[in-house]
Order: C-alpha cells, then structure tokens, then sequence
C-alpha cells in the first residue's frame, strides 16, 4: 500500500495512554468493535490526540486482532504489551471503567501499533 492510499483514523486517547503510545512502550491500543472502526486494518494510520489539545502521536497499524470481551484480549495479547505500567487486574478494571458492559458486548479490538518515523 503506498503512502498516497494510506486511510488515516483519528481518535482521542487520555493521557497516560499517549504518553505510552508516544514513548513506544504500549504496543496494543483496545478499542471496543464500533461500526466505524470495522474498516480499520493493518498498514492503515492512527493519529492519537489527546481531546481538547493540539498533541497528537500518529502510529501505523501492524494487525488488528477481535476478541469476544477485554478478559480474553489480555489473555490473548499479554497485559504488558496493552499498558506496561499496571497489571492485568488494574488495566481490565481501567478498560471498564471507559467502556461498560454493553459497549464490551459489541466485541473488543486489539490493535498492534507501532511508531511512525
């Protein structure tokens, strides 16, 4: 895919996620199965923001990889590799806290990232 084809996503992401993101050490972003990112797929682009600032981290998509709900999405990725600075108990915890139980119901998204440039 050259870089004239390339789809750009845009999406928010809080804080302490985009500082992971950016610093490369969070590898797989969790995202829950919506209608508008049913398209996304690997070599697309991601351009993290944080809501209401101009910071942004743009990272290329390696794989994108659906699971039934988050407990098996760390499971199957490796908690490590979705936030190395919490445990699984603490990032599923967090993960629901964001998307409750009836957005979980619709799937969940392991999205493998990694830098651009």
């Amino acid at each position: 895919m050259s870089d004239a084809t390339t789809r750009v996503h845009e999406l928010n992401l809080y804080r302490q996620y985009f500082d992971l993101v950016a610093a490369g050490t969070k590898t797989i972003e969790v995202r829950v199965k919506y209608p508008h990112l049913a398209d996304l797929d690997a070599g697309d682009t991601i351009c993290f923001r944080i809501k209401g600032t101009d910071e942004t981290c743009e990272v290329k998509v390696v794989r994108v990889t659906e699971y039934a709900d988050f407990e098996a999405l760390l499971d199957g990725e490796g908690p490590s590799h979705v936030n190395p600075t919490a445990t699984r108990d603490e990032q599923l915890t967090n993960i629901r806290a964001i998307y409750p139980p009836e957005k979980e119901a619709l799937g969940a998204l392991a999205i493998q990232i990694r830098p651009l440039g």
